[in-house]
């Protein structure tokens, strides 16, 4: 006969009952709760790196065999704590060590990233270096390309000021002033060419191992991508360009002259026009497009490279641009017809059409919430104002989009042609003058205040003129003033801004008062305020500090 004896293991003291077994769980989980804090506790004590700490403190707070302080942590701590900050003081804790510069571009830090760029041959090496580390993954952009101040010719040596004009000064300065021009327009394709290059990548998806690619190494640190089984390269959801106004414009005329001169074989516009319908074309999960201002971009023919599954839930499109040439459309009415869940679109008005009208009307497509229109009057002067929606139309319109509101941009419009535009029935709730030739009447701005005092909210009148000795006077041969009448009617206002029209003082404190706390927003330009004599003479300190002074209300919005 044979035995089989079984000797037995040794236990923890009180593990032989089931009970007894749960406590040495629980007794295990509490000590490796107590290892991880000391652990803790550790690293806290590296970070804050008190002076006078011995060497058997050091042992105990040693992560892996290194000493520990800020270049020890784990990435995946380093990137949650990153989480918690702003960018400019992410950027600035990145300085501290090459560990913590390598976490910087970690993906998740970054789905958003806002760019406001000078048009400046010093901006490009900064801008290529944020497009390469963030081009690539990037899921909501937004650029913009504001021209610097030397463009207006005064200031700044070399511009000419010092020249006799008898003896050719303002050719020579209308020579510098062009060269300044040509720089800013090569400046500026540069620029844009560096965005949509980065851009055009963003669309692709890599394992966790970086061994599957090499460049992978190269952009992203190999560490942080053990973190995770899979790292995504999210495609662009948010895509926005915003040019400044003056690149395209120089006092009023269009730059084409100055744009046959940087670009003579249009090489690098239509490279531009192709790698923008080629971001269209590979676009995934994009659901916002907005491009305005910029120059030689988006063509008639752009809006075809998006697949219609892109096109059927895109939820806002915004396509302005004031340099199309001739009956020239950015988006037509069959485009229109695929954006069936739009909730906010913007356009060339005499781009909107009484079909596109209808087409928004339609059943299938989801209620607008916001129409924004570009009145140019380069666009009036080479195209017809006749197919636009009558006033049987809007009320179609606001029928099916309850919550419709409508912002109007004009550049210098004639008055004849604004009172063509505002229909009755548009739910306006902003309205944006501006104009360098063309001024707005007063009556204008009395229909403005009468059709829409249930809608308007933001009123902006800009006239950038030249000479600031004769501002144009809204309330001539007026018993009332417009902008007073405006504030009284319009319940809602809540941004009144004006630059470039004569408004008196005791009209400014009128329409503070009449709104008081409601309205958020007054700005007015000083050179913009008049006073009468009478309230001149009976004053022995500046005007303007005065006005001030005499109401609360307006103190609180104008200072």
């Amino acid at each position: 006969m044979l035995l089989f004896l079984s000797v037995p293991q040794p236990r923890p003291p009180g593990a032989r009952t089931r009970a007894g077994a749960a406590r040495v769980a629980r007794w295990r989980r509490q000590r490796l709760r107590l290892q991880q804090l000391r652990r803790l506790r550790g690293l806290l004590r590296g970070l804050r790196g008190r002076p006078g700490a011995g060497s058997r403190r050091r042992g105990r707070m040693a992560l892996c065999g290194q000493a520990a302080g800020a270049a020890s942590l784990p990435s995946e701590l380093i990137v949650h704590i990153f989480s918690f900050l702003p960018a400019p003081d992410r950027l600035r804790a990145s300085a501290s060590c090459s560990h913590w510069r390598e976490c910087l571009f970690y993906p998740a830090l970054w789905p958003q990233l806002r760019i406001c760029l000078r048009v400046s041959p010093a901006e490009q090496p900064r801008l290529e270096f944020l497009m390469r580390k963030c081009g690539w993954f990037v899921r909501e952009l937004r650029v913009e390309f504001a021209a610097e101040n030397y463009l207006s010719g005064g200031g700044g040596p070399g511009d000419g000021g010092g020249a006799d004009p008898g003896t050719g000064g303002e050719e020579v300065e209308a020579l510098q002033l062009s060269t300044r021009w040509l720089e800013v327009l090569r400046t500026y394709l540069e620029l844009v060419l560096c965005v949509l290059v980065s851009i055009r990548n963003n669309r692709l998806t890599f394992c966790g191992n970086p061994t599957l690619n090499k460049s992978v190494g190269t952009i992203f640190p190999k560490h942080l991508l053990t973190l995770c089984l899979c790292v995504t390269f999210w495609n662009l959801q948010k895509f926005s360009l915003f040019g400044d106004i003056s690149v395209l414009q120089q006092q009023g005329s269009l730059s084409n002259t100055y744009l046959s001169k940087v670009d003579p074989d249009g090489k690098k516009i239509k490279q531009i026009q192709q790698l923008f319908e080629e971001i269209l074309s590979n676009s995934r999960q994009l659901k916002w497009l907005s491009c305005g201002f910029m120059l030689e971009i988006v063509t008639p023919t752009s809006l075809s490279s998006l697949s219609n599954s892109i096109a059927n839930t895109m939820e806002h499109l915004s396509l302005l641009d004031n340099n199309i040439p001739g009956n020239s459309t950015l988006i037509t009415t069959v485009e229109l017809e695929r954006f069936v869940n739009l909730r906010s679109l913007a356009l060339d008005f005499c781009d909107f059409t009484a079909e596109m009208a209808r087409v928004l009307t339609d059943s299938n497509h989801v209620p607008l919430q916001r129409l924004s229109l570009l009145v140019h009057n380069v666009s009036v002067m080479h195209k017809s104002l006749d197919n636009m929606p009558n006033d049987e139309h809007w009320k179609a319109l606001s029928r099916k989009s309850t919550s419709l509101r409508v912002y109007i941009m004009a550049f210098d419009i004639k008055s004849e042609d604004m009172l063509k535009i505002l229909k009755p029935s548009i739910p306006l709730e902003r309205i944006h003058f501006d104009s360098y030739i063309t001024c707005v009447s007063g009556a204008i701005v009395d229909l403005i205040s009468r059709q829409y005092d249930k809608f308007l909210t933001h009123f902006i009148l800009m006239n950038d003129v030249i000479d600031t000795s004769g501002f144009p006077d809204l309330s001539d041969n007026r018993n009332e003033d417009p902008l007073v009448l405006l504030a009284w009617r319009c319940t809602k206002l809540s941004l009144l801004a004006i630059h470039g029209y004569t408004v008196w003082a005791h009209n400014l404190i009128a329409i503070a008062r009449l709104r008081g706390s409601d309205l958020k927003v007054l700005e007015v330009t000083e050179e913009s305020i008049d006073f009468d004599q009478g309230e001149l003479a009976d004053q022995d300190v500046d005007p303007v500090h005065n006005l001030i002074e005499q109401d609360y209300v307006f103190y609180r919005i104008f200072y």
